[in-house]
């Protein structure tokens, strides 16, 4: 089996236009948090959105401006991967580099437009339009698979494009099984992309509803988001998108690319117990998992970027099931979640996570849990609270996503 390289990383988040930014306004611990748009907070006037830095349409060619803007995401965080790599378009050895998208809810722009103007017309009246009209591409639009194959046909990449929809895990485990194809030989390369954009009002109608959602800080709604605080109160929608290129260490040696880490360990389980409630058990599972493929003791980790929601449960059995793999290592572990700055983007957090967990890798400077000053006692490890920690010796990082649903991955990554 051959090593997993990464040499290519992008994004376009809450946080900022491209990687750098992002990681950045993370270090600084700004948190993009703010009001939601006034179709939105017409129906919910206290939920909170963390909106993406720029506009992606101002980062892409005229020809892309009619696409989900998903899809739109996913060009500019591939974009910005693919050209770190190295990587041209109708690469030497395309067929065998694929494309891998994790998305939560695929053209969520797409479906609220067009139940939107469905209502404004029967509602309304607006004239004599017929609500049977629409445009004629709607359906590729709103295809979970849209980003893949836009991504795919943008850069002439004729291996697998698959999808992975697993809600709040979805981008976790597109790159994992990026991984397995490349480390069991049927790919040479991936581009792995997250990426989401569902704050309409119909989705937000339909999240309110969980009761899941942040309520807003009174001194300051840019930091209503709290993991693993004692006043937490639930999380923060984000969009945006991450991608990172993978490729077999040999056909990085060809190229004579510089990598930035090899990912080395994923794991994966499922709770088969219930929607919504985290199982602590399954949790440890799939830590254990990647350490055991990645070759690692517990004690040989040094940052872990925790799913972290904020969320009362969720925090709990994540903080426990920490406790529970990496005992007495655990001590000396330092976690954080980033959501606490850029919200939670479902289908690409799990690759924006991991995107700056390597980062921190990279740097030795580790992003704080930025809105942790009253620590809930039942989560007792080391959160990095408030600011980001620098000059840190970091070998080795994993990262967690846990979905709704009951799948649980964990990657991890080590320096080259």
């Amino acid at each position: 089996m051959t090593k997993v390289l990464i040499t290519g990383m992008g994004a376009i988040s809450p946080l900022g236009a491209d990687r750098l930014s992002t990681f950045a306004a993370a270090l600084a611990g700004r948190c993009a948090i703010g009001p939601a748009t006034p179709e939105i907070a017409k129906w919910l006037p206290q939920v909170l959105v963390a909106p993406a830095a720029v506009d992606p349409r101002s980062l892409l060619d005229n020809c892309h401006a009619q696409l989900d803007r998903a899809t739109q995401f996913a060009l500019v965080a591939a974009k910005e991967a693919l050209a770190d790599a190295g990587v041209a378009a109708s690469p030497d050895g395309a067929r065998r580099f694929g494309v891998y998208v994790g998305i939560g809810f695929g053209g969520a722009q797409t479906v609220d437009a067009l139940y939107t103007r469905l209502h404004n017309t029967l509602q309304n009246g607006q004239g004599n339009r017929s609500p049977t009209v629409v445009h004629p591409l709607s359906v590729p639009r709103m295809m979970a698979n849209a980003a893949a194959a836009t991504v795919s046909m943008q850069y002439g990449l004729r291996g697998p494009s698959n999808t992975y929809s697993v809600a709040c895990a979805s981008s976790a485990v597109a790159i994992g099984e990026a991984f397995r194809a490349i480390r069991d030989g049927y790919l040479d390369a991936a581009v792995v992309v997250g990426t989401e954009a569902m704050l309409t009002p119909g989705a937000m109608l339909a999240w309110n509803a969980l009761r899941v959602m942040a309520k807003p800080d009174a001194a300051d709604p840019a930091r209503s988001c709290r993991p693993f605080a004692l006043n937490r109160s639930g999380f923060v929608l984000g969009e945006g998108a991450a991608a990172i290129v993978l490729e077999s260490e040999a056909r990085a040696a060809i190229r004579q690319r510089a990598a930035f880490g090899e990912l080395c360990g994923y794991g994966c389980s499922s709770d088969a117990a219930h929607l919504t409630a985290p199982s602590s058990e399954e949790q440890v599972v799939a830590m254990r998992q990647a350490l055991a493929q990645a070759g690692l003791e517990p004690e040989q980790i040094q940052y872990l970027n925790a799913h972290g929601t904020a969320t009362d449960a969720g925090d709990v059995v994540e903080a426990q099931s920490i406790r529970t793999v990496f005992g007495q290592a655990a001590t000396r572990l330092a976690v954080s979640s980033t959501k606490s700055m850029h919200g939670h983007l479902i289908g690409a957090s799990g690759i924006l996570e991991f995107v700056l967990s390597m980062m921190a890798m990279n740097s030795g400077s580790l992003p704080p849990t930025a809105t942790l000053d009253t620590p809930d006692p039942r989560c007792d490890l080391d959160f990095i609270p408030l600011t980001a920690r620098h000059g840190c010796e970091v070998s080795a990082i994993m990262s967690n996503s846990f979905a709704f649903g009951g799948s649980n991955v964990s990657l991890v990554a080590r320096r080259c």
